[in-house]
């Protein structure tokens, strides 16, 4: 295009092309994921996040939708996103050093019936690494989204979904997806398993279906 348009879909181009190839290739280990974050509300543990810089927000973004809700109105799920606290965060860092920061707070929380979700687009990132061994030590599941080859956490976790691509923009962006399509899963599964969420969340929608413009948004209030 000769109108400098081009960029915007040159970008949304490889921005398909990767989600197809991550379709294709994470279908089995999202499902199996989605089957851990089950196990893990059903049996009475939290789900943790964490990750540094954009995959910081993604962690607090994903955190904030099993604690209020993604697509349908159903009961809080327990949740919480590591380093969303600047003090506690500060706080470790300047007392055992950044790379020790994550391994801090899942010591502080995690056991054997919780998640740890880590979100690092290198697989390398040492205080995302150092959280997935403490949470191993301590019993707790860990699983890694990640890029490319999945870096150290192809290992370190107990499951790795690498996005098939090398560029941090696009690990990014679908890395998200990812983690919506796991919420909505989820989402589905807890409010089917309830009926009295289930009436509330059919209610909810059509409300918000009559509401149009008004519609309230999906729990990570973007």
């Amino acid at each position: 295009m000769s109108d400098g348009r081009a960029f915007l879909s040159e970008a949304l181009g490889d921005l398909e092309e990767a989600a197809r190839r991550t379709a294709r290739e994470l279908s089995r280990p999202a499902a199996r994921y989605a089957a851990w974050v089950r196990e893990t509300l059903e049996g009475g543990g939290s789900v943790l996040l964490c990750g540094n810089g954009g995959s910081a927000a993604t962690a607090q973004h994903v955190a904030a939708e099993y604690v209020v809700r993604f697509r349908r109105r159903r009961r809080p799920l327990p949740a919480e996103a590591l380093g969303a606290s600047a003090p506690e965060l500060t706080a470790a860092a300047n007392d055992f050093g950044f790379p020790a920061a994550f391994a801090r707070a899942v010591e502080a929380r995690a056991g054997p019936n919780d998640l740890l979700v880590v979100h690092s687009t290198s697989g390398t990132s040492k205080n995302v690494v150092r959280a997935v061994e403490a949470a191993g030590r301590l019993g707790a599941r860990t699983v890694a989204l990640t890029g490319d080859d999945g870096g150290l956490l192809q290992e370190a976790a107990d499951l790795c979904l690498a996005v098939p691509a090398a560029d941090p923009a696009r690990i990014q962006e679908l890395h998200l997806a990812v983690e919506h399509a796991v919420v909505d899963r989820v989402d589905g599964w807890i409010a089917g398993g309830d009926g009295a969420d289930r009436r509330r969340g059919e209610t909810v929608e059509r409300i918000e279906n009559r509401r149009g413009e008004g519609a309230i948004d999906g729990g990570s209030g973007s």
